[in-house]
């Protein structure tokens, strides 16, 4: 792609994110109504653990979480990947490593390189971070190539590819942007935040990323869900996947006749 193709491709993505969003705005969603008990509530939850601090001995506690409750996934650093492999063996839960986090200010074959690694460890999930910097500048070709090449490390290896956009960073444009970049790049899920950013998911930024994406790509909700009826309000907005390192407080928050664990 020359400059000035680059430019022209970034420009029609520019006019597309605003076309979506006015129509996003000109028909807001209605949030479901959802009903979700502990086990079904589980199963949509990564059991997150990614503080600098976090020991081998705090890993494998989140492991023996995500195996009692049966969560969706437990959510590592790439470092502790193979830790967390050998804690959850002989369970269903899969591993999920985060990329390129939490700035996503890596060079792209860094993060495409992180991906492999973690994949031949055992991870069957990443997690990267766009390039937020690019996205803010405009140069939507440059996101695209750089979510692509995760997605492609990825699916090379049968891994799914999430792909965090950093929301408490973006106006609601660059919001859209980032989205239908993230379907272009062939991502599996977009996912609203790294959790350490001054703001986590919210129920608008979660029902206008679902609104951009459609039904064929996943939402991930993540930064600031403590409680069950945070969880709800996400996926009731469209989530289909959360984040949380309070992921036992939520499920044990759900009412009983919702079902038991």
């Amino acid at each position: 792609m020359t400059n000035q193709d680059r430019a022209t491709w970034n420009a029609q993505m520019k006019q597309r994110a605003a076309e979506t969003l006015r129509a996003a705005r000109a028909h807001p969603a209605r949030p479901a109504a959802v009903q979700l008990g502990a086990q079904e509530l589980a199963a949509m939850i990564d059991h997150t653990i990614l503080k600098a601090d976090a020991t081998s001995a705090a890993v494998r506690q989140v492991c023996a979480e995500a195996k009692e409750f049966g969560f969706a996934s437990v959510c590592v650093n790439s470092a502790n990947v193979a830790l967390c492999v050998e804690a959850l063996r002989g369970s269903n839960v899969p591993v999920c490593s985060v990329v390129g986090f939490p700035l996503g200010a890596s060079l792209t074959a860094v993060k495409a390189f992180e991906a492999r690694q973690a994949i031949e460890a055992g991870a069957t999930e990443i997690d990267m971070v766009i390039n937020i910097g690019a996205l803010k500048d405009g140069d939507y070709a440059l996101v695209k190539e750089d979510i692509a090449g995760v997605v492609d490390a990825c699916h090379q290896q049968g891994a799914i590819c999430k792909v965090i956009i950093e929301t408490a960073y973006l106006t609601d444009e660059e919001k859209v942007a980032a989205c239908l970049l993230i379907v272009e790049a062939g991502a599996d899920y977009c996912k609203t935040s790294t959790g350490l950013a001054s703001a986590g998911a919210t129920i608008e930024d979660v029902a206008l990323m679902r609104a951009v994406v459609g039904p064929d790509t996943g939402v991930k909700a993540a930064g600031g869900i403590r409680s069950y009826d945070d969880a709800v309000a996400m996926v009731a907005a469209g989530a289909s996947r959360i984040g949380a390192s309070a992921s036992v407080k939520i499920v044990q928050g759900a009412p009983a006749d919702q079902g038991e664990r």
